[in-house]
């Protein structure tokens, strides 16, 4: 197996053999946090609504790495994830709740409909509920459980642009908060994190955020994509390798004592503490 990550030497993070599960894995940062993962030595479940080229080169290269194909956005998708990581491995250990969508709302508040709300909460904070619900039973046995939810900048920077996204993103933080409190004690840690913008395809493929904006205001959605880079200190976006550090090492041993907390990743563009 190749990656862009070296194994944590000696095991230091308490990772290798341990069972993950990382939800929106097909692609972006949830690929990341796979190939992360699986350079610590852990055992993997990948959920995607697809199987991509990217995680089956992994699997044909002989990583440790279960692929189950499932729809995130259903009811039962979530629990039907968790069951096939049990069947395969007989528990959970960590779970990376990854999986989320934008839709930039180019026609304003009044322009958000329903079915609007009901998509954006559904894919980026009731996913997470319901997987989080199904693996805290298995959680709570290993009595070192650890979830590592990816929530967004946005939890914390309001932007009309993405109003019904940035509401769905601060309550799902907010549940995080809420859950780390309950379980702490029972030896499950929580944590967020809160990335800015990253070089994935939700923000420069086709589709994407650049290209949404782009095409309705009649500009080259790599300016938008510049533009939104200029707005941090460090003037680029995050690679998913950085967002999928930070998640490797809030699910390590090295962070056993941090729960509860919410870390921003996005080169400095959040200017409030």
């Amino acid at each position: 197996m190749t990656s862009s990550h070296a194994p944590a030497s000696g095991d230091d993070a308490g990772l290798a053999g341990r069972t993950v599960v990382v939800t929106g894995a097909g692609r972006g940062i949830g690929l990341a946090v796979v190939e992360a993962f699986l350079a610590a030595g852990s055992r993997v479940v990948a959920g995607s609504r697809k199987r991509t080229d990217a995680l089956d080169a992994l699997v044909e290269q002989g990583a440790e790495l279960t692929v189950v194909e499932v729809d995130l956005g259903t009811r039962e998708g979530p629990a039907t994830l968790i069951a096939e990581a049990v069947a395969a491995h007989g528990g959970v250990d960590v779970l990376v709740n990854n999986v989320g969508a934008v839709r930039p709302r180019v026609d304003g508040f009044l322009g958000v409909t329903d079915e609007d709300w009901e998509w954006t909460l559904t894919l980026n904070l009731l996913s997470a509920v319901r997987a989080t619900r199904a693996a805290l039973p298995h959680l709570l046995t290993t009595g070192d459980g650890r979830i590592v939810t990816v929530s967004s900048v946005n939890a914390r920077l309001p932007d009309p642009l993405v109003i019904d996204y940035g509401a769905a993103k601060a309550a799902l933080t907010n549940f995080c908060k809420a859950l780390s409190k309950e379980v702490g004690s029972q030896g499950v840690r929580v944590n967020t994190i809160g990335p800015g913008p990253v070089e994935t395809a939700l923000w420069q493929g086709a589709g994407g955020v650049a290209d949404t904006v782009g095409r309705s205001r009649g500009v080259d959605p790599g300016e938008v994509a510049r533009g939104a880079a200029q707005q941090s200190l460090t003037g680029r976006f995050t690679r998913p390798s950085e967002v999928a550090d930070l998640v490797v090492f809030l699910a390590s041993s090295r962070a056993a004592n941090i729960t509860g907390a919410d870390f921003v990743i996005d080169g400095g563009l959040v200017e409030s503490l």
